[in-house]
């Protein structure tokens, strides 16, 4: 077994980073948004610095990172549902207008010396509004454009693509500026934007084909949040990924006035000093495979949050130029290997049909962190001083090394998540998708010496039921005969009772072969699917028959419940 995953690691490690670059349709979205994201970074040094011109409240200079993100973390879950309900080429349409409207509004109003702090604020939120919509679907897309063997090399590349924009963007951004003004960066994002929605509407995207209609918007949401709650793996990558963006959200907080009030700089420098972040990043996202082949991952997630608290701490008390550019740089790299790591756990470990919600979850803890961190440094700036804030990010960030020995990151094995897909068991009802709820008891009869064994895989079996969509899941034991066990639980419909049925993994399969395997007796685990009837919700005419409800017995356990 270890051996075998080795095997693995050095054949991931011999693939080269560019390799998702020789399948065509990838290769054009990614340069393509490459292009939008040198924008979105001109966009913020652009709106960064213009707010230092409209005020000098350092908690409204904070904000404008703060009103970019905080639409991810509000909005990003329901993004998620929508990416995965809908075709992703036209959410990602639709998201990419949105941004560049804002953007348009952006540059019309400050041409016209319209632009206020709030003004800016609401734009900036817009803007980010489209990047909250885009994002998930855009992320979950990945995997429809390359083949899975360079889905990790592909997640690399994107990662690499908005920080070799975040590397340069920042710099031409200052220079945008120093020359132009801040109009002139705005403008330059709305070009920068056209030759993503181009590429996305000559996308010929083949939709997969579902033998159910999509869940409705809030069931969807709903899946998605008990899917992540009911993922343990899943959890611990998301509490460490949003400690670590509370903990070094400074840095995008508070980069406008560490170039004002340290460096004494202007906009070419703030804009050098982000390009210096982006190269870091870069360099570490171009190793990652390296860094993932080598070394164990919570090792890795500890040198590198040591590694940005000191850099942080250099930052907050240097006023030499180059010293800061190359703490900057260490912080960007420490930076894109954690989110990196977290972001292709998340993504080879969930399966396609929560895939877009999953990603949304990862992307609102970031957002979250980055922007709930960016409101605190500010206002703990306006109280202590920038120096004083970024000492206290470092501290922080110091003890989000110590969260790997309570919450280790869990194994990335790659392995086969696409749900397997279940028959429609027989039923003699008249249902409509609509009908329900449905209950489903599965009756095992267990040797006792066999109970605490039974039971333990069943509380994993549990975990499987409401991450597919199940609710109120139950096991109980006969106190008359105790070797038999009843496992029950409901889905709201039957449609949704289908979905659960489609959305079982060959693990979750053999976890309940294995609570199968435990069963007892001449005949199989015995299965009831039922239709609950609360009182006074059955309407029938005396002349109609009455068919009953359906009671499957001795049915083969592969059906799952």
């Amino acid at each position: 077994m270890a051996s075998s995953e080795a095997k693995e690691g050095r054949s991931e490690a011999r693939t080269p980073i560019h390799a998702p670059l020789r399948v065509p349709l990838f290769r054009r979205l990614w340069l393509a948004s490459l292009m939008s994201n040198f924008g979105l970074m001109i966009l913020g040094v652009g709106a960064a610095w213009a707010m230092t011109q409209l005020t000098t409240a350092a908690d409204m200079i904070a904000l404008v990172q703060s009103a970019i993100m905080l639409p991810v973390m509000m909005f990003a879950i329901l993004a998620g549902a929508i990416a995965d309900m809908y075709d992703r080429r036209r959410v990602g349409l639709v998201a990419v207008s949105i941004s560049l409207l804002g953007s348009v509004a952006l540059s019309l109003l400050t041409a016209a010396g319209m632009l206020g702090p709030w003004t800016l604020l609401g734009l900036c939120m817009l803007i980010g509004s489209g990047t909250a919509l885009l994002w998930p679907a855009w992320a979950a897309a990945v995997n429809e454009q390359v083949p899975a063997e360079v889905l990790p090399q592909a997640i690399a590349l994107n990662s690499i693509s908005f920080n070799i924009a975040r590397s340069i963007g920042p710099a031409l951004g200052g220079l945008i500026v120093a020359a132009a003004g801040t109009v002139a960066s705005f403008a330059s994002n709305v070009l920068l934007y056209i030759p993503l929605l181009i590429v996305m509407l000559m996308w010929q995207r083949k939709p997969e084909v579902s033998r159910l209609p999509p869940e409705r918007l809030y069931r969807a949401v709903s899946s998605g949040v008990r899917y992540v709650f009911h993922s343990p793996p899943i959890r611990i990558i998301l509490i460490r990924t949003f400690s670590i963006a509370l903990a070094g959200g400074s840095i995008f907080a508070l980069m406008p006035l560490v170039v004002r009030d340290l460096l004494k700089g202007e906009a070419l420098v703030y804009g050098i000093a982000l390009g210096a972040f982006g190269i870091g990043a870069v360099t570490s996202a171009l190793n990652i495979g390296l860094i993932r082949d080598r070394f164990d991952h919570d090792r890795v997630l500890a040198v590198a949050a040591l590694l940005m608290a000191a850099m942080i701490a250099v930052v907050s008390v240097s006023t030499h130029f180059l010293v800061t550019l190359v703490a900057l740089a260490l912080i960007g790299g420490g930076w894109m290997a954690s989110m990196t790591l977290f972001n292709i756990a998340i993504q080879i470990s969930v399966p396609r049909w929560v895939g877009g919600r999953t990603l949304a979850t990862f992307q609102t803890a970031t957002a979250a962190g980055v922007a709930i961190g960016s409101w605190g440094w500010g206002h703990a700036t306006d109280s202590y001083g920038v120096t004083a804030a970024l000492l206290i990010s470092a501290a922080m960030m110091t003890v989000t090394a110590l969260l790997g020995r309570w919450l280790p990151m869990p194994r990335m094995d790659g392995g086969d998540h696409e749900p397997v897909g279940l028959e429609t068991p027989h039923f003699a009802l008249a249902l409509t998708g609509r009908s329900g709820p449905i209950v489903v008891e599965v009756e095992y009869r267990v040797d006792q010496a066999d109970a605490r064994t039974f039971y333990g895989v069943m509380q994993q079996v549990h975990q499987t039921r409401h991450r597919n969509g199940a609710y109120d899941w139950s096991i109980s034991r006969d106190i008359a005969d105790p070797e038999l066990w009843t496992e029950r639980y409901h889905c709201p419909t039957w449609h949704d009772y289908l979905r659960l049925r489609d959305r079982y993994t060959a693990e979750d399969i053999a976890l309940q072969e294995r609570a199968y395997a435990l069963h007892q007796g001449p005949e199989p685990a015995q299965i009831r699917r039922m239709l609950e009837r609360p009182f006074g919700s059955v309407r029938w005419r005396e002349d109609a028959p009455d068919r009953g409800v359906e009671l499957l017995s001795n049915v083969n356990p592969l059906g799952g419940g």
